[in-house]
């Protein structure tokens, strides 16, 4: 499918267009900013963006108010739609955060709940307990997620919540001609709902993509032929940088054998699940690191693994970023221009070689050598192979793969490399080998 070929680009709006952290209620036309950022996309050799929520809400975008109106922080409906095609007619895709599990404490039907508790036409909405209290003194219990009651829990077992929500996503898809959704916390939600998601989404348009935010937990049980075609691979991100950070590449070569590997007991070989160092929600690679030498590396790795590859914006120049107590700000910082600069370049490299191979979109995975320092793993399709030597040490490095006679192509400097002695890695270097 095409989502399997793809980069993403992921796009916190409110952030990135600095719009301010509560809704102030003001119409701005932010959104369009975009447009003249399109030329950066391309530069990067990206075809997909996944914005982050754009609706109508009270402040971070998570806490819906209005599921049928553009955030009035970013602007208008027709606003979002002229930037849709605008990036459509440059080859790249849309994807938009859909937020199903919870709304905010002023979505219209919560707030009629509170104006007319039992006699709310909207009560079964919601998980709600009239014979208890909010921490907001409602003067009803509701569940919230994960303890945070600014977020109010949807009932989705309740037939006109997801009526309300399918016809929603249709408006959206008329209007913005969106090519997928990314889930949110798709590992609360109710799975009978993204079945009727994924055959009405499927009824629109066959090759719709759907995303879930997973966490933990086995994948398989959202990422199936009647629920979603991929999810968040959170065990690989911890890999890759705790990998580079402990210098024990041995943690995310066992993961990716783990879910990817040829063995039978391996959990997701022949699935694409999107792959990332970071997002919205986890501190910066540039500050997670230890040695800013390795942000290449771990560049690298995520261009080649088995996955869908997804940056964050302001990664491929390098931004930092912690995550912090109690607020996010300093992960979704505003953009007046995109940077290109050395890490820009060899990361839209990176890209250009993930999406010109389909062996890297499709192609099966085998461990080939691991040291504390080193790496070394083949992708396989067909007739066609690429072997990364990932070398994370200062020093250089002889890999002996015994590989035999022959030779391939480095893909990154397009230099020959002999199979007929062992291949020399500098020090924090990569190569990506087509043989």
């Amino acid at each position: 499918m095409w989502f399997d070929e793809s980069v993403i680009y992921q796009i916190y709006p409110l952030g990135y267009l600095g719009a301010p952290e509560k809704n102030d209620g003001k119409l701005e036309h932010r959104i369009l900013k975009i447009i003249e950022h399109i030329d950066h996309l391309k530069k990067m050799n990206i075809n997909m963006v996944y914005f982050c929520p754009i609706f109508e809400s009270s402040t971070h975008g998570y806490d819906t108010k209005d599921y049928a109106q553009l955030d009035c922080r970013l602007g208008t409906n027709d606003d979002f739609a002229v930037l849709c095609k605008e990036l459509h007619n440059h080859g790249i895709k849309v994807i938009i955060d859909g937020v199903f599990n919870h709304v905010g404490r002023e979505f219209f039907a919560f707030a009629d709940v509170q104006k007319n508790k039992r006699d709310s036409i909207y009560k079964d909405w919601f998980y709600i307990n009239f014979d208890g209290n909010s921490n907001y003194n409602d003067g009803f219990y509701y569940e919230g997620w994960e303890g945070h009651y600014e977020l109010v829990k949807l009932n989705l077992d309740n037939p006109d919540v997801k009526n309300y929500l399918l016809k929603c996503i249709g408006l959206w898809i008329e209007k913005f001609q969106i090519d997928g959704l990314r889930l949110d916390v798709a590992y609360m939600l109710n799975k009978n709902f993204m079945k009727e998601l994924r055959q009405f989404v499927s009824s629109k348009n066959p090759e719709f993509f759907l995303l879930g935010e997973v966490i933990h937990g086995d994948y398989n049980t959202i990422v199936n032929n009647e629920m979603l075609h991929s999810a968040t691979n959170y065990e690989c991100y911890k890999g890759v940088y705790s990998s580079l950070n402990e210098m024990n590449m041995f943690e995310i070569s066992y993961s990716l054998n783990r879910q990817f590997g040829s063995e039978s007991w391996c959990l997701y070989t022949g699935k694409n699940m999107v792959s990332f160092i970071e997002n919205h929600d986890v501190s910066r690679i540039a500050s997670a690191l230890k040695n800013p030498n390795h942000l290449n590396l771990a560049f690298g790795l995520l261009m080649t693994m088995p996955g869908i590859p997804c940056i964050y914006y302001g990664s491929e120049w390098g931004i930092l970023g912690e995550k912090q107590q109690g607020t996010d700000a300093s992960l979704r910082p505003k953009v007046e221009s995109p940077i290109f600069n050395d890490v820009s370049k060899f990361v839209s490299q990176l890209c250009k070689i993930r999406i010109e191979n389909p062996v890297l979109s499709y192609g099966g995975f085998k461990n080939l050598h691991i040291t504390n320092h080193q790496y070394a793993f083949e992708r396989t399709l067909n007739e066609k192979r690429v072997v990364v030597l990932l070398n994370a040490s200062e020093s250089d490095y002889a890999f002996d793969l015994n590989f035999g006679v022959g030779e391939g192509v480095d893909l990154l400097t397009n230099m020959k490399i002999s199979f007929s002695n062992p291949i020399v890695v500098s020090g924090y270097s990569i190569l990506i080998i087509e043989c």
